[in-house]
């Protein structure tokens, strides 16, 4: 009991002076994640807009595959990024594999049918709320992308920082590209699980710590844009 309440005495130092070593793996992970979820955002957002307010051939069955791709298993994600990135792999020759840029790609697969998802449910529902008044005022489906989007921001919002809570969470997909190279694309979730095998608890506790923090520090977030969008709403 002793030794584990000193590795949390030595976590917490860690945390509060923002060791050198804890402090570049947090910011690594931080900019890995928040690139992927800018570039799914990019993506998933018109995408989501343009399922929620288009109706074309194949409409549903893209609806279906866009919602069963939430579930990616992440380590399927991984194993075809990395075989695309690989030497023999059609990129290989860019050189990505092993580098925080795997990661981004990967990272972003996993958050865009995510982000997609929820902007298609966003735009649906404005989509049925604002139709006749859009449709009075001369605009149709394909014009109310932009409108609807700005209309569901706080909404869209959450959905991208669910994205960002997958992201940064994210471990077997970044593990498989990105090989947990010290210094180069070690994340928290690697980290923690090389440290904990290792024995190291001070460090994992320490990175966990953070990581439970950020993921309160989201969902926060996320309750209060959806909070200030019912008071904007009325």
């Amino acid at each position: 009991m002793s030794d584990l309440q000193a590795a949390f005495a030595a976590a917490l130092t860690l945390v509060i002076h923002f060791d050198r070593n804890l402090a570049e793996i947090v910011l690594l992970s931080l900019r890995v994640s928040l690139t992927a979820v800018l570039l799914a955002s990019l993506v998933g957002l018109p995408l989501g807009a343009i399922l929620g307010l288009l109706r074309f051939p194949g409409h549903r069955p893209a609806v279906v595959l866009l919602n069963a791709l939430m579930g990616l298993p992440p380590v399927v994600v991984g194993l075809v990024v990395y075989l695309l990135l690989s030497r023999s792999g059609p990129l290989g020759s860019r050189g990505l594999l092993f580098t925080p840029g795997a990661m981004i790609i990967a990272q972003c697969i996993l958050v865009t049918p995510l982000v997609a998802a929820l902007t298609r449910q966003v735009v649906e529902t404005l989509w049925e709320e604002l139709q006749e008044q859009l449709r009075s005022l001369g605009v149709g489906p394909g014009r109310a992308i932009g409108t609807l989007l700005w209309e569901g921001r706080f909404s869209l919002l959450t959905a991208i920082l669910a994205g960002f809570g997958r992201a940064i969470a994210e471990v077997g997909a970044v593990l498989i590209v990105g090989g947990n190279i010290a210094h180069v694309t070690r994340t928290m979730t690697t980290a923690i699980a090389l440290e904990t095998s290792k024995g190291d608890l001070p460090l994992a506790l320490g990175l966990g710590v953070i990581l439970i923090a950020l993921a309160l520090l989201v969902n926060l977030g996320a309750y209060l844009m959806q909070q200030f969008a019912r008071r904007w709403q009325t």
